[in-house]
């Protein structure tokens, strides 16, 4: 409980600085690498329909994919993830020259989401008590976390604080139990980072707490681990890297270096189309900003609300360019 109230403060703290995203963790079909994991054969087409914003598609066969494996974590976590986006996506503002997730209230879909987070962390547990494995380790952590990154998007402190810290000890057991494990290192990762941006009175009152430090270089280093070896969060890491670098560091080069695969394997994603084309307008690159701008607002989406919100963001950053004509579309 001690714990819990501690890390409670320092999402307070973290949250200040902007930061909704702390334990937000998502997947990457990036499984010609995956030997260490025993993941279901159904499992890379469904990653390619969330990360191509086919998010009722990926939740319909994240579904069938729970019926035929329901011993597995893997679907739940799947069709979490696919919620998990529609959040963002409504939630999203843009703010401060870019769009992000940054806090909203409660809603009725959220029982549903953390419902499927709660049956992935006991499937999870449960092999553990069998058979303890870096695998079942990590689902687990990936289980807390996705409860812990909703809690921090509604501003609920304690439950945030609560699930982040079991996220966390599942993260350090898997990495203790296989030390190549990188996807662990996309959580870890962002922990590091976010407690180097703290200012320094919060980085005094973390001390004080007996909470652990972090480096913001170390943070990248395990974010680019994820990146280069990761078997389910690559593409997690490039996109919060990308953020954390426009939002934290001004590197917004190297941002746009980052986030560019995604928006070129992904087109059909309008989250990446915005991340871009912010970006772009950050380095000056006006025309190419609205170039992005355009694609995001020429997309389909399935979610009205989540629709209704990418044409709002489409508006509001193109009338941040302040051109006085528009360059035609290409």
């Amino acid at each position: 409980m001690e714990n819990s109230a501690t890390l409670a403060s320092l999402l307070a703290s973290l949250r200040s600085a902007g930061i909704t995203v702390f334990f937000l963790l998502a997947l990457s079909p990036a499984l010609a690498r995956a030997t260490q994991l025993s993941l279901p054969p159904e499992t890379p087409a469904i990653l390619e329909k969330i990360y191509s914003f086919d998010l009722d598609g990926a939740q319909e066969a994240a579904r069938q994919l729970q019926k035929e494996h329901p011993d597995h974590p893997i679907g739940y976590l799947l069709e979490s993830d696919a919620l998990w986006w529609r959040f963002w996506c409504t939630a999203a503002e843009f703010k401060y020259g870019m769009s992000d997730a940054r806090r909203r209230s409660r809603l009725p879909a959220d029982q549903h989401y953390l419902e499927l987070a709660t049956t992935a962390s006991s499937l999870a547990s449960a092999q553990i008590q069998k058979a303890d494995s870096a695998e079942m380790q990590l689902y687990a952590g990936m289980a807390e976390a996705a409860s812990a990154r909703l809690y921090a998007l509604r501003g609920e402190n304690r439950n945030t604080a609560r699930f982040g810290v079991r996220a966390r000890d599942h993260f350090l057991r898997a990495k203790a139990l296989d030390p190549g494990l990188a996807d662990a290192d996309f959580g870890l990762g962002l922990y590091n980072y976010y407690v180097d941006t703290l200012s320094a009175m919060a980085k005094i009152m973390r001390f004080f707490m007996g909470i652990p430090g972090g480096s913001k270089q170390e943070g990248i280093r395990l974010l680019e681990h994820a990146i280069a070896d990761g078997i389910l969060t690559p593409n997690a890491a490039r996109f919060y890297l990308a953020m954390n670098l426009h939002r934290y560091d001004q590197q917004y080069e190297r941002a746009l270096n980052t986030i560019s695969p995604l928006a070129e394997k992904y087109p059909t994603n309008p989250i990446f189309q915005l991340a871009r084309g912010d970006l772009y307008a950050k380095l000056g690159r006006k025309p190419q900003a609205l170039v992005c701008y355009r694609a995001a607002g020429a997309l389909t989406v399935q979610h009205q609300e989540c629709q209704a919100r990418i044409q709002q963001l489409v508006r509001v950053s193109i009338a941040a360019l302040g051109l006085q004509q528009e360059p035609a579309a290409p």
